[in-house]
């Protein structure tokens, strides 16, 4: 009877075994949670306008870009009759101009800043700028001399010009630098009794630097 009692009592604990084994198996193991990488968001760059966004007056150079001695002789907007036919079939639009001097009487001296601005079409912009070159050079007649000389690149395309009369008593020297930027050319001349190559030089870059 005891024997009995030992075998059902081993029995009875296999059985308890047997299902929590099986329970443990057929368990479903929690679910792991899948993770998605966010893709970055690509923000493609804004593209700089290839045509200026101010009128042409607003590109001007100002009296506080300009050394303190300096005074304004004009400025105006240009009108067709002051530019030339071969200007207008490149395209020409609109310009400006203003004329800076320096005046010292008890030394008579007398210094000049001239400054252009015109818009044409911007694919023809190459043109325009070969076509000025090329213009500037051939003015180097009888002993007014005009050499191309260093300077900073500016803009999109630039050159500059020294020119000079060896029998002038006065000895009067001519900067002229022309460039391109967007649809905008320019031209800037300074002239005169004093002149001054590093001056000019700055006046030059803060021209091209109101360009937007």
């Amino acid at each position: 009877m005891e024997y009995d009692m030992q075998k059902w009592y081993v029995i009875l604990v296999l059985i308890l075994i047997f299902f929590i084994c099986s329970a443990g198996c057929s368990s479903t193991p929690p679910t792991q949670q899948v993770t998605t990488p966010t893709l970055a968001q690509i923000i493609p760059p804004v593209q700089e306008s290839r045509t200026v966004t101010v009128p042409p007056s607003d590109m001007a150079l100002q009296l506080s870009d300009m050394n303190p001695d300096y005074s304004i002789k004009d400025r105006s907007v240009m009108i067709t009759p002051e530019v030339a036919q071969l200007t207008r079939d490149l395209g020409w639009r609109q310009g400006y101009f203003v004329l800076f001097y320096r005046l010292n009487k008890d030394k008579d001296d007398q210094t000049f800043v001239r400054q252009s601005i015109s818009i044409f079409p911007i694919e023809n912009m190459n043109k325009v700028f070969t076509t000025e070159k090329e213009d500037m050079k051939s003015r180097s007649s009888g002993s007014t001399i005009f050499h191309e000389m260093p300077f900073p690149t500016i803009g999109d395309m630039s050159i500059a010009f020294r020119g000079s009369n060896d029998s002038d008593p006065n000895g009067l020297v001519i900067y002229s630098v022309l460039f391109t930027k967007k649809d905008v050319y320019e031209k800037i001349t300074m002239t005169g009794t004093t002149t001054d190559y590093e001056t000019f030089k700055d006046i030059a870059i803060r021209a091209v630097e109101k360009i937007r």
